[in-house]
């Protein structure tokens, strides 16, 4: 038994508890109807006990869950349980840093949508280290670096051999015009956007000035695609740190929203015009 999850540990519990309740059983009933303890229940659903794809099967068969599709992909999620490169980072950066690693390194694609900042998938060492420097909280130079190496091994995704994972970034004006680090790191970083929008798997789309208002402006939002859309995750980057929602109503809430930041968003070849005024201009 493990007492502190992983987040994807803790999304397979979760799940599993959600298919209980949807059963209308209660924790109590569910260990009487699998001859099991109560308490076992409850570790399975806080993601505390490991399962097994039969177990899961078995879950399922119990709670007599029809969607077929979730069941397998549930299953699937019980079977990869090598330990990632976040965790070497494990006594050194917040959980929720090393959930979100684990949460894009499995995401079938991501899409991003960022007012003030480039996003982290797409930042350069130096834009990066900025950042790290600027934050409310001073960090200690080991701490800065931890935060910037393991930030630069999360964009190794996009650069998988044979399966890099596609992905989205939709970016306001705002964030490529400001000068983080100067006018020297501002224009590599937009170069390095440049260079980036140029793989075939990631599409990078801009939100102009001339766009004023619009949904969900002010937030910077991530969306991570599961193999099933119920397995689909929000995550949030606040203030007070990171924040993920899988709730149906929340999901079909940012999949609205992504959809109307569509409308207003520049097509990539616009984009990069953007991009190349805004160099000229630094």
């Amino acid at each position: 038994m493990k007492s502190t999850p992983t987040g994807r540990q803790a999304r397979l519990g979760g799940e599993l508890r959600k298919m209980r309740e949807r059963a209308g059983l209660s924790s109590t009933e569910a260990a009487q109807l699998l001859g099991i303890k109560q308490h076992q229940v409850s570790n399975m659903e806080a993601g505390r006990l490991g399962v097994s794809a039969d177990r899961v099967r078995m879950l399922a068969c119990h709670y007599e869950c029809p969607d077929r599709v979730l069941v397998e992909a549930l299953t699937r999620m019980t079977r990869d349980r090598r330990r990632g490169w976040w965790e070497d980072y494990r006594e050194l950066l917040p959980s929720p840093l090393l959930d979100m690693a684990e949460l894009e390194h499995h995401a079938q694609s991501l899409r991003d949508a960022t007012t003030a900042r480039i996003p982290g998938l797409l930042q350069t060492r130096e834009y990066a280290l900025e950042i790290f420097r600027q934050g409310v909280t001073e960090l200690s130079p080991p701490d800065i670096e931890h935060r910037l190496s393991f930030r630069i091994k999360r964009q190794a995704i996009l650069f998988r051999d044979g399966d890099p994972t596609p992905y989205e970034a939709i970016i306001h004006e705002a964030a490529l015009r400001m000068k983080v680090g100067g006018s020297t790191v501002a224009r590599q970083q937009l170069q390095h956007l440049l260079d980036m929008s140029d793989r075939q798997h990631i599409t990078l789309r801009a939100i102009s000035f001339d766009v004023g208002a619009y949904p969900g402006s002010g937030q910077s939002i991530h969306y991570a695609r599961g193999p099933v859309a119920q397995l689909d995750t929000v995550y949030l980057d606040q203030s007070h740190g990171l924040a993920f929602l899988d709730a149906e109503a929340q999901l079909h809430k940012y999949r609205t929203l992504f959809d109307r930041i569509d409308t207003v968003a520049l097509d990539p070849a616009k984009t990069r015009d953007l991009i190349h005024n805004v160099m000229r201009e630094l």
